[in-house]
């Protein structure tokens, strides 16, 4: 049982959780602007009042085909924020850090292991190689 506890504790676990609550309320947020604010902008070009009032019907049964064209609109635009405010950030520093890196150290030319630029010998076959 105090592995599970201990498990539940680690900062991963809440971050995880308190990232669905935030994601819940931000659908929420999104969802209201497309419905409220978005899709009635939109059709008021097109004369609708709204497009949730949008159905065909077979038979006895109607397909709501403008709320579908809402949660088509508000995925759109949670896709876009995820992108522009967590992806791309994340990789450019990802990318960033990578080069950083990258500069720092060389590959040892006898046994290719990794070693800093400035090393004169490589830790790993205690070759001789000229510091950079």
């Amino acid at each position: 049982m105090s592995g599970f506890k201990k498990f539940l504790m680690q900062g991963n676990v809440i971050d995880l959780a308190i990232a669905v609550v935030i994601g819940g309320a931000f659908s929420a947020i999104v969802n209201s602007f497309v419905a409220d604010l978005l899709t009635p902008l939109i059709s008021a070009f097109g004369g609708l009042p709204d497009f949730s009032t949008l159905k065909f019907t077979i038979g006895q049964s109607n397909f709501m085909y403008g709320n579908f064209i809402n949660a088509v609109i508000s995925f759109i635009l949670i896709a876009a924020v995820i992108y522009f405010m967590v992806v791309k950030p994340y990789t450019h520093y990802k990318d960033k850090a990578a080069s950083k890196e990258e500069a720092t150290h060389r590959d040892c030319p006898e046994c290719l292991s990794e070693i800093p630029r400035a090393a004169s010998r490589c830790a790993a076959c205690s070759a001789q190689v000229t510091p950079v």
